[in-house]
């Protein structure tokens, strides 16, 4: 029989406490807590960064290529590409698909209002799936009729907000050039990606009529925006499509486009860890707090202990014992605290934010089973590691002392 777990058992499960009662289930409260911060703060921060990314990524592609240019305006630089450009994009396992596209620089008047915008030209073939998940209204364009196409655009509802407009109305557009050109255009569907600098700064179009405007041929292009299965694999795979790039082209990630955003997302790791420290802190502190306050509440038993012949290793071993169970009752109580707030924003999005300031309208949550019981295994092991220390208060109480001590 292990005497040491026996003795702790009984202590643990049916011995009634008398001053350690509070500062135990202070213990406890404060391992609960710590781990559904922590499990909480792993979450929002993962769903945070995977969104914020889903967000950026699903509009401007993970790597966009480009003709290399001294000109730094907003308009791109037409180039052809060439059939080796093509074919090593479509052997390129990490590739999912690619894309061709344009910019213009042009100024949207209407209701006596004028806004700046940077139109997007895309082909037939253009993979609409992630703007339609963002649609606010309308639809995306239809490309079944080349000389309609060319007159319908999507804008932003930040855009649509600002110049008064809707679903369904019309517009001038001057685009940026000398002479200045101008076109009109019907609004076939409002999209709201939540991203400012997206958001308030392109309008979505036909590829042509970029070509008619600055009398490109018909196969020449902008850009071509690349799509990766492994947003993890964004640096190696950027790097072998640069490598398999003309000598005029050059390749960006989307991290070199938006640097400002990603540079935020990567502060939040920052701001991770150093919770998860305190945290862990917290609720350590406590547990080392409530087995000091056992280990002087049963001096008299530790006494008698070691004048019955128990070794000092052995009576350390008992609240050890106990530090487990406190612990393992924190842990439980933690988990359902911490996956149960998760689940329940995952599906209700009960708490909100302001869009403006953290491009979400709610708290995002992604939960990984790998996460929970990593948080669950550190935090037992590294309390039980510092519960050593305090436990070997036991090695210094002296059998006689104890025994008279009230």
């Amino acid at each position: 029989m292990n005497t040491s777990y026996f003795i702790a058992r009984r202590i643990a499960i049916k011995s009634k406490r008398t001053f350690s009662k509070l500062i135990v289930r202070i213990a406890i409260a404060g391992v609960m807590l710590s781990l559904a911060v922590m499990m909480l703060s792993v979450a929002i921060i993962k769903g945070f960064k995977t969104e914020i990314q889903q967000k950026v990524r699903g509009y401007v592609g993970d790597i966009r290529i480009f003709k290399l240019d001294t000109n730094n305006s907003f308009e791109l630089a037409p180039f052809v590409p060439s059939g080796q450009t093509i074919e090593t994009l479509k052997n390129n396992p990490d590739i999912d698909y690619f894309q061709s596209y344009a910019t213009k620089p042009g100024i949207i008047s209407a209701n006596d209002e004028v806004e700046g915008i940077n139109f997007k030209g895309v082909e037939k073939g253009f993979n609409w799936s992630y703007i339609e998940k963002h649609l606010v209204s309308g639809r995306v364009i239809n490309f079944a009729d080349s000389a309609q196409a060319m007159r319908e655009i999507l804008i932003s509802s930040y855009t649509a907000d600002r110049l008064k407009l809707k679903t369904g109305d019309q517009f001038i557009m001057h685009f940026v050039q000398d002479p200045p050109r101008k076109r009109p255009f019907k609004i076939v569907g409002i999209y709201d990606i939540g991203v400012e600098e997206i958001d308030k700064g392109f309008a979505l179009g036909d590829l042509n009529i970029i070509r008619r405007l600055n009398n490109w041929k018909s196969d020449e292009v902008g850009g071509i925006e690349v799509r990766i299965k492994n947003f993890a694999r964004l640096r190696p795979v950027s790097d072998k499509v640069y490598q398999g790039l003309d000598m005029k082209l050059r390749s960006e990630s989307v991290e070199e486009y938006f640097p400002n955003i990603f540079t935020w997302l990567s502060l939040l790791d920052v701001n991770t860890k150093v919770l998860l420290v305190l945290m862990m802190i917290v609720g350590v502190i406590n547990m080392v707090t409530a087995l000091l306050i056992m280990i002087l509440e049963r001096t008299n038993m530790i006494g008698m202990l070691k004048a019955f012949g128990m070794r000092d290793a052995d009576v350390m071993k008992v609240f050890l014992y106990n530090a487990v169970y406190l612990v393992g009752l924190g842990l439980i109580l933690g988990n359902i605290l911490g996956l149960g707030l998760a689940f329940l924003q995952q599906y209700t999005h009960v708490f909100k934010l302001d869009q403006t300031s953290y491009y979400l309208n709610y708290v995002p949550i992604e939960l990984h089973l790998s996460d929970v019981l990593m948080l669950n295994a550190a935090t037992l092991i590294i309390c039980l590691v510092v519960l050593v220390i305090p436990s070997m208060l036991v090695s210094r109480i002296s059998p006689l002392k104890a025994i008279r001590f009230k």
